[in-house]
């Protein structure tokens, strides 16, 4: 039995070693798999192109995304331009998402006035989608000159009236000029409309072959012809016209002082720099390093006593390798829109209540009793606010068909509500910013609430919705807003997420 046990236990020994050595053994080695190096796709600017009522764009630029981190555009690489503004760079403006048109920016124009909101504009040339200049392509004619729609072999005339019979006019007849020497003295090729032809020489008309012994030798000891003094002049006249104007068209062109040429210097995406400089002469912007002309202290100062023009804000997107551009638009079925509209005023009115009741107990004084005066403020029914400039917005950001509302207003309370108010919080407006989507009970499900007045920005921020487009470049899009608060107006875009809006860029509190 000892023997018998002793062979059985060798045997499971020798079973369990080679398994216990392939557990020990990872099945893929770390060397033998290696992920593949991420390419890296580039810079990808954002701007805002401001399109006035007469059609007159320039650019604002926003934000530049390196190696996914998000800069201010004014400041990135400005030596002195930034390189969102360099010569040449192409925008494509997008509303929506869907491409209206490309903006190459010819040159910077920097802001005279320290404290300006826009310090960096560009200016250059904007062509909308749909009007870009077709290019002329040579097309061959059905039937040659010479050939006739005939079975007949091409022939040679000398009579131009049977190939061009629409030049023959009453000035000029068909029968050959009297002078031949003058005839002879035409070539063919200062004929701009006519082929060339055969014709005979003017030896040949007179009365025959020309001969050598026809021909007068020049006489011995006789000084060579002078060339003409005339013909000398007007060829370097010619020529010092051209290189006058190879000067100047050298001259035009404004130095390259942004450092594009420098190594390791990422780009945007290039094209052919714009022609026409027109748009520089904006008020209360000039070139770096030049002083801003009495013109332009004036328009501005003209511009400074009349209300400003409606300007329109459109995003804009520089990217080399950036995907194509879609649209964001979400498209409402019959009665959705209304339904969703009247949830998001609804909306809109529960929180502006909440925040008049929250002032409502900032305005309590001193004296009175806090359960008494929260008591009285409980009891006091709120009063229905007046909205102005309402407007919502539905996107497609997340390509899933689930829309996200955008809902932004202006909200004042009605005269007799407002007068019984007291103090600083008097005749107030209040914007009020809502983003939110329905879920799948066919409620709001709120991603911001943003209920502000003029006293209160330091602690909410007044947000104007531009746009929707895609920042980073990853195929969805996001939000960008003009935020107004106590420290100026800038810009703040945000991504859409399941619970809330996740702040990717703000230029006023740059992280």
């Amino acid at each position: 039995m000892s023997i018998i046990a002793l062979a059985v236990l060798v045997c499971a020994v020798v079973w369990s070693a080679p398994a216990a050595a392939q557990d020990d053994m990872p099945q893929i080695m770390p060397s033998e798999h290696k992920l593949p190096n991420k390419k890296d796709p580039g810079p990808r600017a954002v701007a805002i192109l401001r399109l006035d009522s007469k059609g007159k764009a320039s650019l604002v630029p926003i934000a530049i995304m390196i190696d996914g981190k998000f800069w201010d555009a004014t400041a990135y690489k400005a030596d002195p331009i930034p390189m969102a503004l360099e010569s040449g760079t192409v925008y494509e403006v997008e509303r929506t998402g869907s491409s209206q048109g490309l903006f190459t920016v010819g040159s910077a124009l920097h802001a005279n006035a320290v404290d300006a909101q826009t310090p960096w504009l560009g200016t250059g040339d904007w062509v909308p989608a749909g009007t870009e200049q077709k290019s002329t392509v040579m097309t061959a004619k059905a039937i040659p000159v010479g050939m006739t729609d005939t079975d007949a072999p091409p022939r040679l005339t000398r009579d131009p009236a049977k190939v061009y019979p629409q030049k023959q006019t009453p000035s000029s007849p068909s029968t050959p000029s009297s002078n031949p020497s003058a005839a002879s003295s035409k070539s063919p090729s200062s004929s701009s409309d006519e082929p060339p032809r055969l014709s005979k020489p003017a030896s040949e008309a007179n009365e025959g072959p020309a001969t050598s012994s026809d021909a007068k030798p020049a006489q011995a000891g006789s000084a060579p012809s002078a060339p003409n003094s005339s013909t000398s002049s007007s060829t370097s006249n010619s020529q010092s016209k051209s290189s006058d104007a190879k000067t100047t068209s050298h001259e035009n062109v404004p130095a390259d002082d942004s450092g594009a040429g420098a190594a390791n210097r990422p780009f945007l995406r290039r094209g052919k720099p714009a022609v026409s400089f027109a748009d520089e002469e904006i008020p209360g912007y000039s070139k770096p390093g030049a002083a801003p002309s009495t013109k332009a202290k004036s328009e501005a100062a003209v511009k400074a006593q009349v209300p400003p023009e409606p300007v329109q804000l459109i995003p804009a997107v520089s990217d080399a390798h950036g995907p194509d551009a879609h649209s964001y638009g979400f498209e409402w079925l019959k009665g959705e829109e209304e339904q969703r509209h009247d949830q998001m005023v609804a909306l809109a009115k529960q929180q502006l209540a909440m925040y008049l009741k929250a002032e409502s107990k900032e305005e309590i004084t001193p004296e009175e009793h806090p359960a008494h005066a929260l008591r009285r403020v409980s009891a006091k029914k709120p009063p229905e606010p007046v909205f102005e400039n309402a407007k919502m917005v539905a996107y497609d950001l997340w390509l899933t068909n689930q829309p996200i509302l955008v809902f932004t207003a202006e909200a004042h309370l009605p005269p007799s509500a407002s007068n019984a108010q007291t103090g600083p919080y008097r005749n107030l407006t209040y914007s009020i910013t809502i983003a939110a989507y329905p879920d799948i009970y066919n409620n709001l499900h709120k991603l911001y609430i943003g209920v502000t007045d003029k006293y209160h920005l330091d602690v909410t921020p007044k947000l104007e919705l531009i746009d929707a487009v895609d920042a980073d470049g990853d195929g969805r899009g996001e939000l960008l807003f003009r935020e107004t608060s106590d420290a100026g107006t800038g810009w703040v875009i945000y991504r859409a997420t399941a619970d809330s809006l996740w702040k990717m860029y703000d230029s006023l509190n740059p992280e």
